[in-house]
């Protein structure tokens, strides 16, 4: 009970720091037609003298949504689809407040800032430095349908989570670098926590099992030239992996991160590969890694398409008492095209492969039974925004696995879901 008293607590003085924030602002309200974030038609309080002058921003976003399924579960779990998993019931996914002060990207002199972020809603389980597994959750459980505390996952249904807090330095060297250190978002892969960032209000099973979330480390990124750029540094890894992991545990889990992007000169094509390493645990040199390649290209002004592939590794895992060597791999696709400037519409194709039956089971909210299977998926949905700072996402989509009952706490090889979701951008 304290704990939500606290963060009722905390959450109140963060709105009212956003309202004060607001009264100080110096910049003519917009209308709500015009404005592209709510702060706007209130008077812009990053308008500011102060705000200005320090290079200060500050923003929120409101994310929530309701899915319909149409296997009707009895425990309205959607999984192993997360984050919109639960069904028939309004799920508010993010409530998540920002603190940034952006560094500069080239010239000849050192810059200092950072970000914070805080967020507050059922999302926020998927936005920790988790690395759970059944083995944790449960007392006794294994990795072959454990007995999971299911007490234990209620309690993180809607909770609030840190997903990001570093700062950030500019180093004028070369072309310039930039180097920031603490907790932050992956720059892994194409799908993302943040609910702004993405096309779908659900997300792939790539992005879902088979990448990480965020890292706690020091991150650089330098720029080569107009169509090179480096990525790379150290981050800590979980007890049970090589991500996810914070400055309070596991510090003798190091590991690495790196990546190249390659942009044509009119930025319409892209290429990113990256990845992680790092050893399983601290006392064990068991190999824990992955990698994503990321292929982006405009074919018009208005179509764009997306290609992804991610395969990942993990040695030694107790799977049913003996340990294993994992991994999992699969493809993921994303074409959209734009209707008009308020109206997009798109679609997503996966084929997603958990080959020992290790990453289809965690994270997940509630009991999935950690079985080897082979997952596909097809989403279809528009992005309308009615006016600039809200949009809706209405969305169909058919999921099927093989090789396992994946749906319906094991009863179903297949699931129907029809979701819409808004996010409100302050």
């Amino acid at each position: 009970m304290q704990h939500h008293l606290n963060t009722h607590v905390l959450f109140k003085k963060l709105a009212l720091g956003l309202a004060v924030a607001s009264l100080c602002a110096t910049a003519e309200a917009k209308s709500l037609s015009e404005a592209s974030t709510l702060l706007e038609a209130m008077g812009n309080p990053n308008e500011s003298t102060f705000m200005k002058n320090s290079g200060l921003k500050v923003g929120a976003w409101i994310n929530a949504g309701i899915t319909y399924n149409g296997t009707d579960p009895e425990d309205r779990f959607n999984g192993p689809v997360t984050f919109g998993d639960r069904a028939s019931e309004l799920q508010l996914n993010q409530i998540n407040f920002y603190l940034q002060r952006a560094v500069a990207t080239e010239g000849d002199a050192w810059d200092f800032g950072g970000r914070f972020d805080i967020m507050y809603g059922s999302d926020a389980y998927y936005t920790q430095a988790y690395g759970i597994t059944p083995t944790e959750l449960g007392t006794g459980a294994t990795l072959d349908r454990g007995t999971w505390d299911l007490n234990i996952l209620k309690d993180r249904f809607y909770n609030v989570a840190i997903p990001q807090a570093y700062v950030e330095t500019y180093i004028p060297i070369g072309n310039g670098l930039n180097v920031k250190a603490g907790h932050f978002y992956t720059p892994i892969g194409y799908e993302t926590v943040p609910a702004p960032d993405n096309f779908f209000y659900t997300h792939a099973y790539t992005m879902q099992f088979g990448e990480p979330f965020t890292h706690t480390g020091i991150l650089g990124n330098y720029a080569i030239d107009g169509n090179w750029s480096l990525m790379g540094g150290a981050i800590t890894g979980s007890s049970t992996g090589g991500w996810d992991g914070s400055f309070d545990q596991q510090l003798g889990n190091w590991g690495g991160i790196m990546g190249t992007t390659w942009a044509s000169d009119d930025k319409g094509t892209s290429v990113n590969v990256s990845g992680t390493y790092s050893g399983r645990s601290e006392i064990s040199d068991d190999a824990w890694s992955m990698y994503s390649v990321v292929i982006k290209h405009n074919f018009t002004d208005k179509m764009h398409f997306v290609l992804q592939h991610d395969h990942g590794f993990a040695d030694g895992i107790n799977i049913g008492g003996s340990p294993t060597d994992t991994e999992w791999y699969g493809v993921l696709t994303h074409l959209t095209y734009d209707v008009k400037d308020n109206l997009t519409a798109g679609i997503r194709g996966e084929w997603f492969r958990d080959q020992n039956g290790f990453r289809v089971c965690t994270p997940a909210r509630t009991a999935l039974t950690c079985e080897a299977g082979t997952y596909y998926a097809v989403t279809a949905g528009v992005n309308w925004k009615p006016v600039p700072w809200l949009n809706v996402r209405p969305n169909v989509r058919y999921d099927w696995s093989t090789g396992r009952n994946a749906f319906d706490a094991g009863n179903q090889d297949q699931q129907f879901l029809f979701s819409t979701d808004m996010t409100i951008n302050f």
